[in-house]
């Protein structure tokens, strides 16, 4: 469900070994996605009541969007801190004023038959794109939420997208681990990509597992990450190792999957690129919950740190030194990487 950041984050190679968490927040329902506010002092979460919450970081209380009649996987927000998107396994797409003392949606749009998986903002912050579980991905105006384009050609559940920083591209992948980059002027597919590895047919429960749990770019457009899941031994109870995999974007090339070490077992929920050459994933499943992080050559990670919870989605703040995580056990958590002069 990565949302591409609008802001720029800090460039600096920070310290991974000193990863610690830093704060959090308990909440009355498992938590299953978060995004930090563009200025890196709120977080926006969804949990498993229907809303979607923002937190004050250190703050006792936080603030509800009420509106949806589901889970909220889907978050995104504006350059500007002032309109929050959100998108549900209701199918409805919501705007709201960000940081509003008692929110009430702004505007609603049935955007898919079935779940919103996941949301974009475009660089210019003109669109916001959807991918949901009727095949569909659609792009819609920021300002005034009418739809620019529908994209057809995947032949199931999109799981998320992402667009280009460049602006004039977007990339949309599926369960089948395809990917498909649109122009975005007409709505044309450019080209489309498979990573055979994350996605996966179970012979015994006749059904398939995988899929981008998350994408996205690197902030010079030069990479597409995705992150998801490997060697799948059981889909019913899904159980596989956490993957991401690291495209050259010109070539449409995979150049190296990152893996754990431990072979740990669960999904990578989120991806982060840290524009100093590291990527960043959390796991959630039978493992329990992990930050790991790689350098762009190497497969096995350079640092794991473990998280007291399994986690559900991940987020990097634009100071490049905060990761912030959702969590099963109600906890939204805040990690903090020291900063390392290179």
């Amino acid at each position: 469900m990565t949302a591409n950041k609008a802001t720029a984050v800090d460039a600096s190679l920070p310290d991974v070994a000193a990863t610690h968490v830093s704060a959090q927040f308990k909440h009355n329902s498992p938590i299953i996605a978060c995004r930090f506010s563009p200025d890196g002092k709120a977080v926006f979460f969804g949990a498993e009541d229907h809303k979607v919450w923002r937190w004050e970081i250190g703050a006792e209380n936080a603030v509800a969007f009420a509106g949806h009649n589901s889970w909220v996987r889907a978050i995104g927000c504006s350059a500007d801190g002032q309109t929050l998107i959100t998108g549900g396994y209701d199918g409805q797409l919501i705007w709201w004023s960000a940081n509003a003392q008692k929110p009430e949606p702004l505007r609603e749009v049935a955007a898919h038959h079935g779940w919103i998986r996941a949301l974009a903002i475009s660089p210019d912050g003109e669109f916001v794109a959807t991918a949901g579980n009727d095949k569909m991905a659609r792009i819609w105006r920021l300002d005034n939420g009418s739809l620019v384009q529908e994209l057809r050609g995947h032949e199931s559940h999109v799981y998320n997208a992402a667009f280009h920083p460049q602006g004039t591209a977007f990339v949309t992948g599926d369960l089948k681990a395809n990917l498909i980059e649109w122009d975005l002027a007409t709505g044309k597919q450019m080209r489309q990509m498979t990573v055979k590895t994350f996605s996966q047919y179970d012979k015994v429960f006749r059904a398939i597992i995988g899929g981008f749990r998350g994408l996205q770019f690197s902030a010079d457009g030069n990479r597409l990450a995705g992150c998801g899941m490997i060697n799948v031994s059981n889909a019913f109870a899904g159980v596989g190792n956490p993957a991401v995999v690291e495209i050259d974007w010109e070539s449409g090339k995979q150049v190296i999957e990152h893996h754990s070490k431990a072979k740990l077992k669960g999904v990578a929920w989120g991806v982060a690129l840290h524009p100093a050459e590291l990527t960043i994933a959390v796991n959630g499943g039978g493992a329990g919950g992990y930050l790991l992080f790689w350098r762009p050559d190497e497969e096995e990670e350079q640092h794991s740190f473990k998280l007291p919870n399994t986690g559900r989605d991940l987020d990097l703040s634009s100071d490049g030194l905060h990761l912030v995580t959702a969590h099963f056990d109600r906890h939204v958590r805040i990690s903090r990487m020291a900063a390392k002069n290179v």
